[in-house]
This record gives C-alpha cells, structure tokens and sequence, in this order.
C-alpha cells in the first residue's frame, strides 16, 4: 500500500479520536508524532470541520455506524484534500479510496470513491466553521466584527518565539536565525510606543514572528534554552505585571502555571523575582519543570497544589500574583482547532465558576499595594469583564491598574486581544492593584 495512503489513514485515525472518543489533539498527537502533512489533514480538517461535515452528511443516503466512524473521518479528510489542499482532485480521490483498505473497511471502497467524486463536482458552500452557540457568542459580544473573527479563527497563526534574555540577547539570535537560513521580525509596535494618547506597552526585544514556520529542532539553540515557541499576545502578560525588564523584585505566583512560557518569560525579564508555581496536573507539572531545567529556571519553587484552595499558602504574601485562568480556549483556535469541535455551551458555566472561585481565593496571598494579573485566552465577555466585574465589585480593596497595550482594545475593565489583531492569538488581561495598608501613600 502506498505511503499517502497509509498517511490519509493514519489521518482519519486521529481525526476519530478527536470527533468521536473526544480527546483533544494534542493527546491524540502525544502517543505518536504524526508527520507534518498528517498533521495537515488533521488540523486543517477540524480548522473547517463543519463545512466539510455539511458536505459529507450531504452524499451520504444515511448516517454510518458507530463502528464505521473512521471511515466517516476519512471521508472528512478525503473533503478536506478536495477543498483546500493542493492536491489534484485524482490523486485525492485515488488515496483515499485507497485508505479505506488500510482501515480494515474494504465493503466502503464504493460508497468512499462515489462520495470523493461527488464532492470533487460541487463547489463549496460558504460556512462560518463554528459551532452555532459559539457564533452566537461571538455575535452577542462583537456585532458585525464576529464575522472577522470567525474567518480570521480559520487561518493558520504565525509561529512566535521569545529570546531567553537570560542565555543571549536578541540581537544575537537574529544573526543565528540568518545563519540558519530563517528570518524574523519584531511582533506588532515596538516596546512603550507612543499612539498619540500617551505611551503603551507592547511586545519587548525577546519577542520574535518567524516568516516561514520550522520544527523546533531547527531552530538555534533550542535544546540549549535560547529559545523558546510561545504566542506574541501571551508573551504580553509578563511586561503587564510586572513592568519593564529589570525593574521587578520581590515574590511572584503563577497560580494556574503549566506550561511555564508566561512565567519563564517573566523570570527571564524579572531576574530578582523568587518565583513560587502551581500546578494540579502531575504530568503538566513535571513537563514544566523539565521545561525549567532547559531554560535554566533551577530556582523556581514548583508545587503540585490547587490553586483553588489555600492549602499549599504558608501566609506569606506575594508581591505579583499571575492568575492565567483556565477558559474555553476560544483565543486560540487557529493553533487549536479541536476546540470548535469538543467545546461545548455548557462548559462556560463550570469555567466561569471556577475563575470566579480562583479569583477571590488567590487576592488573599496578594500582598497589599502588590498586583494581580487576571488573563484567560478566551474571547467571550462572560469569561473576562463579567469575571473581573464581580470580582471588583465583591472586594472593595481591589483597584484597576490597567496599562494600554500597542494591540487590541480596551474593555471594560480590561484588554481585550483578537485572532484579527496582528501576530496574536485572542488573550485578555485585567489588571488589579490590591490597597496599601491604612494611612500608605502609595
């Protein structure tokens, strides 16, 4: 059996476990690499599942089995190939038919070849790609503007790198880069740019765009700590809490900490900060600190704990507390497309709920006059303003202490970051400064 053909069925394999057993891409990838044109097929299938399920469900006489559900995905893959890849209609066709053999499926040869051929003949019907509860929070929260945000949520993000300030400068890194071939650019506005209202933050001299994505294995210095992949409108929260590099000491706490990029960057930044993280996941914590040996983070005090209790808190307050709250992801569906597919409207309740619950938990180790840093990668209002506005509106020693940034918009009680800005994923940050003790000036 050729090699495309056992790749558009290894491609329809992890496709149904995503679809069908619900796990997310990144667990179904974690058991196997898949190689980067079934990586394609994959994520390019879920990035426009909905249109291609349409069409699929289209030329079909009758739903299939349960047990016939890979070759259902196959089918989505095989429409993916014809929609939007560059693959010739005939090869298209050819390998996937071809596939069905591999999955064990033989008696679907005919019903795949007649579904591909249909397909290959009708042009495709415009579609937003998301579920309907999601554009209807889209719409609910953003008008007319939900409808770029939907499109810009099926293109493919940029890869961002940030410099490891601590191991190289970055203008030495760029001269690596060149000399490997690669070129970059500075995300977005330079750092503290004046708009014409004033100076806002934005991204530091670590932050890099790569014009053409590579394997981590191809980048300089990676397996020395030079460098790590993290998202440009993420690598805004470190300069948010804590200000310009350099300036910053003290105690800080990244409360929800796995995987490390947010607070990495910071210590990076904030060499005089003594970092305490936590994280629930055994195996998220340990990822993390194998990820702080790399970097040369030796001295952060990494902790297995709940944040959502205080259980793990000796009563020493922290001068910085980051609080990257677990949310619905819906920033981040250009790199996660699984999201639109796994995520459901019901799951906003029990999120919401437990970042209200974090919140107010972690503003009792915040020391008075310190800062709290609020962020999920969400995009929907009930997850961000509605969160911090309770929050603000149950605790009468809470201040907002936001600072623009050269992207994104101003909310509420926060910024907001949209996939249609330039070089981000979605991202929203509040800001919160904690009273100075009775009669502090400050």
């Amino acid at each position: 059996m050729s090699e495309p053909a056992r790749e558009r069925a290894s491609a329809a394999r992890l496709l149904r476990q995503v679809v069908v057993n619900r796990r997310t891409t990144d667990q179904a990838f974690a058991e196997r690499a898949p190689s980067p044109l079934v990586q394609e097929m994959v994520l390019g299938s879920l990035r426009h599942f909905y249109s291609l399920r349409a069409a699929v469900d289209g030329s079909l006489r009758e739903p299939l089995r349960q047990k016939d559900q890979d070759v259902y995905c196959l089918m989505i893959v095989g429409a993916y190939q014809l929609r939007h890849m560059r693959v010739p209609d005939h090869a298209a066709i050819f390998e996937t038919v071809a596939a069905v053999r591999i999955l064990g499926k033989n008696w679907a040869r005919g019903l795949v070849n007649a579904v591909m051929r249909r397909l290959s003949r009708e042009p495709a019907e415009p579609h937003c790609e998301h579920p309907r509860w999601l554009e209807a929070a889209l719409t609910g929260d953003y008008g007319a503007a939900a409808a770029d945000i939907m499109a810009a949520d099926n293109t493919r993000a940029p890869m961002c790198l940030r410099v490891n300030l601590l191991r190289t400068t970055a203008e030495d890194y760029d001269a690596q880069l060149a000399a490997a071939g690669l070129t970059a650019r500075k995300p977005g506005r330079p750092e503290a740019a004046d708009t014409g209202d004033g100076p806002r933050l934005g991204h530091g001299p670590e932050s890099r765009i790569l014009e053409t994505p590579v394997p981590v294995d191809r980048l300089p210095g990676f397996e020395d700590g030079l460098v790590s992949v993290q998202d440009a409108g993420a690598q805004l929260a470190a300069p948010l809490l804590a200000g310009e590099p350099g300036s910053a000491a003290g105690r800080v706490l990244d409360a929800c900490a796995a995987p490390g990029g947010k607070l990495f960057q910071l210590l990076e930044r904030q060499p005089g900060l003594r970092a305490t993280a936590l994280e629930s996941s055994a195996d998220r914590l340990a990822a993390m600190q194998a990820e702080a040996v790399r970097l040369g983070h030796t001295g952060v005090d990494a902790r297995l704990a709940d944040a959502a209790t205080l259980d793990w808190w000796d009563g020493t307050g922290f001068d910085y507390v980051l609080v990257d709250a677990p949310c619905s992801g819906t920033g981040t569906l250009r790199r996660h497309p699984d999201i639109k597919v796994l995520r459901e409207a019901a799951d906003l309740t029990g999120l919401t709920d437990l970042q209200r619950r974090l919140m107010a938990n972690l503003w009792r180790v915040v020391e008075p006059g310190g800062t709290l840093l609020y962020c999920t990668c969400s995009i929907l209002t009930v997850e961000n303003d509605d969160v911090v506005a309770q929050f603000l509106a149950q605790h009468p020693d809470a201040r907002e202490a936001g600072r623009p940034l050269t992207t994104g918009r101003p909310t509420r009680h926060g910024w907001q970051l949209l996939p249609t800005d330039p070089d981000t994923d979605g991202f929203y940050f509040a800001r919160l400064r904690k009273a100075p003790p009775a009669g502090d000036p400050t």
